[in-house]
Protein backbone atom coordinates (compact mmCIF):
# COMPACT_ATOMS: atom_id res chain seq x y z
CA UNK A 1 0.00 0.00 0.00
CA UNK A 2 1.55 3.30 -0.68
CA UNK A 3 1.95 5.64 1.89
CA UNK A 4 0.38 9.44 0.80
CA UNK A 5 -0.18 12.41 2.24
CA UNK A 6 -3.62 13.70 3.99
CA UNK A 7 -3.37 16.48 1.36
CA UNK A 8 -2.70 13.95 -1.70
CA UNK A 9 -5.26 12.06 -1.18
CA UNK A 10 -7.75 14.76 -0.86
CA UNK A 11 -6.61 15.97 -4.01
CA UNK A 12 -6.41 12.25 -5.93
CA UNK A 13 -9.76 11.85 -4.20
CA UNK A 14 -8.85 8.26 -2.65
CA UNK A 15 -9.36 6.14 0.18
CA UNK A 16 -11.56 8.48 3.18
CA UNK A 17 -11.68 11.65 0.17
CA UNK A 18 -13.77 9.29 -2.66
CA UNK A 19 -17.30 10.16 -3.35
CA UNK A 20 -19.46 7.45 -4.35
CA UNK A 21 -22.24 7.81 -6.54
CA UNK A 22 -24.39 4.89 -9.24
CA UNK A 23 -25.04 4.84 -12.89
CA UNK A 24 -29.03 4.45 -14.09
CA UNK A 25 -30.69 3.84 -16.80
CA UNK A 26 -34.08 3.81 -18.48
CA UNK A 27 -36.37 3.57 -21.22
CA UNK A 28 -39.23 5.32 -22.34
CA UNK A 29 -41.91 3.72 -24.57
CA UNK A 30 -41.29 3.27 -28.37
CA UNK A 31 -43.25 5.98 -29.96
CA UNK A 32 -43.06 8.98 -26.86
CA UNK A 33 -43.43 12.45 -28.23
CA UNK A 34 -40.41 14.78 -27.34
CA UNK A 35 -42.70 16.79 -24.96
CA UNK A 36 -43.30 13.88 -23.04
CA UNK A 37 -39.59 12.98 -22.73
CA UNK A 38 -38.64 16.68 -21.65
CA UNK A 39 -41.81 16.69 -19.09
CA UNK A 40 -40.59 13.67 -17.17
CA UNK A 41 -36.65 14.10 -17.59
CA UNK A 42 -37.57 17.77 -15.29
CA UNK A 43 -40.34 15.93 -13.34
CA UNK A 44 -37.52 13.59 -12.37
CA UNK A 45 -34.61 16.32 -11.72
CA UNK A 46 -37.18 18.40 -9.44
CA UNK A 47 -38.82 15.38 -7.74
CA UNK A 48 -35.85 13.08 -7.08
CA UNK A 49 -32.76 14.22 -7.95
CA UNK A 50 -33.21 17.76 -6.55
CA UNK A 51 -34.56 17.33 -3.51
CA UNK A 52 -31.91 14.55 -2.27
CA UNK A 53 -28.93 16.50 -2.40
CA UNK A 54 -28.36 14.43 -6.24
CA UNK A 55 -26.76 15.70 -9.21
CA UNK A 56 -27.54 13.60 -12.29
CA UNK A 57 -25.01 13.92 -15.50
CA UNK A 58 -26.52 11.90 -18.31
CA UNK A 59 -28.54 11.57 -21.36
CA UNK A 60 -30.58 10.14 -23.91
CA UNK A 61 -33.89 10.17 -26.29
CA UNK A 62 -36.15 7.05 -25.37
CA UNK A 63 -33.39 5.31 -24.04
CA UNK A 64 -31.39 7.29 -21.20
CA UNK A 65 -28.60 6.56 -19.11
CA UNK A 66 -26.23 8.48 -16.70
CA UNK A 67 -24.50 8.75 -13.83
CA UNK A 68 -25.90 9.86 -10.55
CA UNK A 69 -24.03 11.52 -7.30
CA UNK A 70 -24.24 14.25 -4.48
CA UNK A 71 -24.93 18.18 -5.57
CA UNK A 72 -21.87 17.94 -2.47
CA UNK A 73 -18.66 16.27 -2.08
CA UNK A 74 -20.38 13.14 -0.38
CA UNK A 75 -21.50 9.57 -0.78
CA UNK A 76 -24.81 8.30 -2.30
CA UNK A 77 -26.52 5.41 -0.21
CA UNK A 78 -28.19 2.79 -0.88
CA UNK A 79 -31.51 4.58 0.12
CA UNK A 80 -30.39 7.22 -2.77
CA UNK A 81 -30.67 4.42 -5.16
CA UNK A 82 -33.83 2.97 -3.77
CA UNK A 83 -35.47 6.75 -4.36
CA UNK A 84 -34.32 7.01 -7.73
CA UNK A 85 -35.43 3.32 -9.28
CA UNK A 86 -39.01 3.83 -7.49
CA UNK A 87 -39.32 6.99 -8.79
CA UNK A 88 -38.62 5.95 -12.18
CA UNK A 89 -40.50 2.56 -12.03
CA UNK A 90 -43.68 4.55 -10.12
CA UNK A 91 -43.38 7.18 -12.88
CA UNK A 92 -43.75 4.15 -16.07
CA UNK A 93 -40.31 4.01 -17.19
CA UNK A 94 -39.35 0.95 -18.77
CA UNK A 95 -35.95 -1.50 -18.26
CA UNK A 96 -35.18 0.57 -15.22
CA UNK A 97 -31.42 0.07 -13.85
CA UNK A 98 -29.28 1.14 -11.03
CA UNK A 99 -25.64 0.52 -10.67
CA UNK A 100 -24.21 -0.29 -7.50
CA UNK A 101 -22.42 2.03 -5.40
CA UNK A 102 -19.23 3.08 -7.47
CA UNK A 103 -16.42 5.33 -6.71
CA UNK A 104 -17.39 8.28 -9.10
CA UNK A 105 -13.98 9.00 -9.91
CA UNK A 106 -11.91 6.01 -10.53
CA UNK A 107 -14.03 3.16 -11.36
CA UNK A 108 -15.52 2.28 -14.65
CA UNK A 109 -19.16 3.06 -14.92
CA UNK A 110 -21.35 -0.08 -15.90
CA UNK A 111 -24.47 0.77 -17.67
Amino acid sequence: MTNRSRRLKKKLLIEEFKELGFTVSWSFAEGTDAKTLDSVVDLFINEAIKPNGLAYEGSGDLNWQGLICMQKIGNCTEEHRKIVSDWLVNHGLNRVKTGQLIDIWWDELDF
